[in-house]
């Protein structure tokens, strides 16, 4: 009887818990989208690493040119149901340091031909991109080997290293270049071998709503449980002999 009178106390105060956890990345996503919203700006020669998560999704301009030398291939990774990967190069900036960024998508059976096409680039380029953290890897997520070309999840140290590191003037900086066009232009890109960067938005998962209905059903649930049991057992207490 005690355990069953606490379920139900332990599953509404988590219920409370995802209720005030809801409120805060409602919060986090209409910031983050607002912040999407600004004018992008151009980062600075040296990029306070420690500032980094403020400015998560906030839209930068990079102008530079390409080290292809150390361009990377990180996946797999899906999209529209096409396996493939995404192309990632450190761009040299022209102030003389370089950052990583993620070009965006290629077809598995396209990726060689992106990098051909990605060597052809030469001259200086202007691009579009959005300031990211580094991924969270997670239990399934294999060990990156950057000796054998293997990168299965955006490690922006390691990456940075593989591409010269602090005494190349490389920053552990992500940027995922944006696609702004209409899904026909990103289909004729994938066609050609050409990388579709991500479309402008804020893909912070949400899921505290389901959780909540989750646990406050068990609560209810078990409230109720906890009910039927206490009637019963005052039943039969009640039809003990008295003397």
């Amino acid at each position: 009887m005690v355990l069953v009178g606490i379920i139900p106390i332990f599953t509404f105060a988590l219920g409370t818990w995802q209720v005030q956890r809801l409120k805060w990345k409602i919060a986090l996503i209409d910031d983050l989208e607002e912040k999407l919203e600004r004018e992008p700006l151009p980062l600075p020669p040296k990029v306070n690493l420690e500032a980094l998560p403020d400015f998560q999704f906030r839209k930068v301009v990079l102008k530079g040119r390409w080290d292809n030398a150390h361009a990377i291939l990180l996946g797999p990774r899906v999209r529209d149901g096409t396996i493939g990967y995404h192309l990632v190069v450190p761009f040299v900036r022209s102030d003389g340091s370089t950052v990583l960024v993620d070009r965006g998508f290629v077809a598995r059976d396209m990726a060689q031909a992106a990098r051909r096409i990605q060597d052809q680039q030469q001259g200086e380029a202007e691009i579009l991109g959005m300031l990211r953290t580094a991924q969270v890897r997670n239990a399934y997520t294999p060990d990156n080997h950057p000796e054998k070309g293997e990168w299965y999840w955006a490690d922006v140290d390691a990456m940075a290293a593989h591409a010269g590191g602090e005494e190349a003037g490389v920053q552990p900086v992500f940027v995922e270049e944006v696609f702004e066009g209409h899904a026909g232009e990103a289909n004729t890109r994938l066609s050609h071998g050409v990388p579709v960067g991500r479309t402008p938005t804020v893909d912070i998962r949400n899921s505290h709503v389901s959780y909540i209905v989750t646990w406050y059903s068990l609560s209810a649930f078990t409230t109720a449980m906890f009910i039927r049991l206490l009637l019963k057992r005052r039943q039969a207490l009640g039809r003990l002999p008295r003397y």
